[in-house]
């Protein structure tokens, strides 16, 4: 009589029911932190805007003769960024003031009323100096 053993557990293959393959990880890794895709919008129109808005005009004019006066580079540096930083912080905290009780169309409306103001005055001081 020819009792066959079973077959050692060298030469069955493992099974996929009893561990995950080896490429799948068995731990979930930390994904890195991501910011909002509408923070990184926001923050960089904004940097385009006002960089292209402030190349050339009268205060940064104003910040180079300073520093070809004083020979003193980064305290000129600092003071501008200062002042800079100060005027943005009032622009921001007036445009959330006024987002808060004015709508995006009347704020629309407003801006535009008041540079269409600001330059037919400029037009009126060209034309009458």
């Amino acid at each position: 009589m020819n009792v066959s053993s079973p077959p050692s557990e060298e030469s069955q293959p493992s099974s996929s029911i009893d561990s995950p393959p080896p490429e799948t990880p068995t731990h979930t890794e930390p994904q890195p932190k991501r910011l909002n895709s509408g923070f990184i919008a926001a923050f960089t129109s904004t940097f385009v805007t006002i960089l292209l808005a402030e190349m050339g005009d009268k205060t940064q004019v104003t910040t180079l003769l300073m520093t070809a006066q004083s020979h003193a580079p980064w305290v000129v540096f600092l003071g501008a960024s200062t002042a800079l930083i100060s005027t943005s912080l009032v622009g921001v905290l007036v445009g959330r003031w006024l987002a808060r009780r004015l709508s995006p169309e009347s704020l629309n409306t407003a801006a535009g009323v008041i540079l269409l103001l600001v330059a037919i005055a400029q037009f009126w001081d060209l034309t009458h100096l």
